[in-house]
């Protein structure tokens, strides 16, 4: 089955959020240039995304004008096969991505990047929906702790654990960078 790894929103804004958190980073960096490499390796195509949201000025990290659309330092330099920029969460929407992965002969997706319960969960899910098969390396996602509406922490490893959790068996398979690399085989 033809596989394609999808980096998404592995960018410099994130670095410019308060909640930006080197310690929390550096496993995710690993575990995500860890699949670049390994995908790079066995020919898979790897596509990146950007996302850019309003208001399109300078003190928006997530907007052009900010100069922090475009890849964070930390993650491995890789040749895209494509890039893609996005206004909403999922990946899928308007962005072109299905067109392409669809004339690629794409049927499987490995889903990284940040962060784990948004843009990339809302992507699996998207993907799923409409008949891709996932694999999500929960690894080579990031997040970072929350605060829930009553007060309460959320912390990251919890997140990601629950994301994993509703995620499995319904919309992918989790899985390790390994585990994903296996999968996908040699077979671009």
């Amino acid at each position: 089955m033809k596989t394609c790894l999808i980096v998404i929103d592995a960018q410099e804004s994130f670095r410019q959020r308060a909640y930006w958190n080197e310690g929390v980073a550096a496993p995710y960096f690993a575990a995500q240039n860890a699949l670049i490499e390994g995908a790079a390796a066995a020919g898979l195509p790897i596509v990146r995304i950007f996302h850019v949201d309003e208001p399109s000025n300078a003190s928006n990290p997530f907007a052009v004008e900010s100069g922090h659309v475009h890849p964070i330092d930390g993650v491995v330099a890789f040749d895209a096969a494509a890039t893609f920029t996005k206004h909403r969460h999922s990946a899928l929407v308007n962005s072109g991505l299905d067109v392409w992965l669809t004339e690629n002969g794409i049927r499987r997706l490995i889903v990284s990047g940040i962060r784990t319960e948004q843009c990339c969960e809302t992507t699996t899910r998207h993907a799923s929906d409409l008949g891709w098969e996932v694999d999500y390396v929960t690894d080579a996602t990031l997040t970072f702790d929350m605060v829930q509406p009553d007060g309460r922490p959320l912390l990251a490893a919890d997140i990601k654990s629950r994301t994993a959790a509703v995620l499995a068996g319904r919309f992918a398979t989790i899985c390790s960078v390994p585990q994903a690399l296996e999968r996908a085989g040699s077979v671009a």
